[in-house]
C-alpha cells in the first residue's frame, strides 16, 4: 500500500488531461525533445505493447516499425517532456494480455490487431 503522504506530494505532478491507455492501442505521443540548446516537437506513432506501475511512475511502451526496423520506447507518461497523447485506435476486445511482447515475433499479416477506431 502506498503512504498517504507519497501520494499528497505527487498529486501535484500528475496530468489530468490524459487518455485510458490500454495495451493494444494505437497511439500517437508528441514528445518535446532537447538537442543542443533547442527544443523540438516529435511525434511518435506506434502500437502500446506494454504498461507498467501506477501514479507518477507509470509507464507505456509503445512500438514503431520504422523502414522494416522495430524499435520500442518506454515512455513516463506524467512526464513534462510529453505534451500529448492522443488514442488512434483501440485494441478488440480479443487482446487479454497486460503485455503483449509476441508482436515482437511477427511480421505482415500476422502482427495485424482487429481495431475499432476512436471518434475524437
Amino acid at each position: 500500500m502506498r503512504d498517504k503522504f507519497v501520494e499528497l506530494a505527487e498529486k501535484e505532478y500528475l496530468k489530468s488531461d490524459l487518455p485510458e491507455i490500454k495495451t493494444g492501442d494505437q497511439v500517437s505521443v508528441l514528445l518535446s525533445i532537447k538537442e543542443g540548446g533547442k527544443e523540438r516537437t516529435q511525434r511518435l506513432d506506434g502500437l502500446v505493447i506494454a504498461q507498467a506501475s501506477t501514479g507518477l511512475t507509470k509507464t507505456i511502451t509503445v512500438r514503431k516499425i520504422s523502414s522494416g526496423i522495430g524499435f520500442e520506447r518506454v515512455l513516463l507518461i506524467h512526464s513534462p517532456y510529453i505534451k500529448n497523447i492522443k488514442i488512434l485506435a483501440t485494441g478488440a476486445k480479443k487482446i487479454r494480455r497486460s503485455k503483449i511482447y509476441y508482436m515482437r515475433a511477427l511480421k505482415g499479416k500476422k502482427a495485424r490487431i482487429q481495431y475499432s477506431e476512436v471518434n475524437n
